[in-house]
């Protein structure tokens, strides 16, 4: 059972599709013992498909070393990408020479109206926007981060489930940075891109917001004066 290539492969493919994850966490996903995953975690980290790395937060409480987590290498990356990648691309190149590059516009806009539908609820009721959106994206498979830069924050986003299709299609990474900026309520700024050939997306996100509703009361209040004097 510890060399079938099948087991193997929709260990790696978890990995893929669920972002950085410990041995225990894909055990579960997929059914296997604590045996069984660790002996095809072994063997795709000795094909440099998987590494194994630290957590970035270690737990406060409790005994014992903290799991590894298991992230996808950029070689695993490539093989286990490229199917579906271009079939993908085949499909948007002929939806675009048959219907015109609007439909495959009206396709990216589709997709980042999904994303919005399903993370709005979460982050609208969180008191950090940006730490529930790197969350989300992260259960999505973009294994996301924060971190401060400038008068702002940083959000990176360390693995593109379709880097290579974007590549082909810009209109996916713009529309999915519409769908950020829609999000988190405020301009954003996309710095890079994975599907741009730079090793990770990063977005800048400027901490204006809460500027923008302390002045609110003040323009308010300048009215009701003018109004008064009238």
């Amino acid at each position: 059972m510890g060399d079938d290539p099948r087991t193997r492969d929709a260990v790696a493919r978890s990995i893929l599709e669920n972002g950085p994850s410990t041995a225990v966490a894909l055990g579960e996903r997929l059914g296997l013992t604590p045996a069984g995953i660790r002996r095809h975690l072994d063997l795709l980290v000795a094909d440099g498909i998987l590494e194994a790395r630290d957590p970035r937060v270690a737990p406060s409480r409790g005994r014992g070393r903290p799991s590894k987590v298991f992230v996808m290498t950029d070689n695993g990356r490539e093989k286990f990408e490229h199917s579906y990648d271009d079939l993908a691309v085949a499909a948007l190149k002929f939806m675009s020479a048959q219907s015109g590059e609007h439909l495959v516009s009206a396709f990216a806009q589709s997709r980042a109206d999904d994303m919005v539908r399903k993370a709005s609820s979460s982050i609208s009721k969180s008191d950090d926007k940006v730490a529930s959106l790197a969350e989300f994206l992260t259960e999505q498979g973009y294994a996301a981060s924060v971190g401060p830069r400038g008068t702002g924050e940083e959000l990176c986003q360390h693995h593109c489930p379709i880097a290579h299709v974007a590549a082909e299609f810009p209109q996916l990474c713009e529309a999915e940075t519409e769908a950020l900026s829609n999000l988190l309520g405020t301009h954003v700024q996309r710095l890079a891109t994975i599907a741009h050939g730079d090793g990770v997306c990063t977005t800048y996100i400027p901490q204006i917001t809460k500027q923008v509703i302390k002045q609110v009361p003040k323009i308010n209040t300048q009215a009701k004066a003018g109004k008064a004097q009238k």
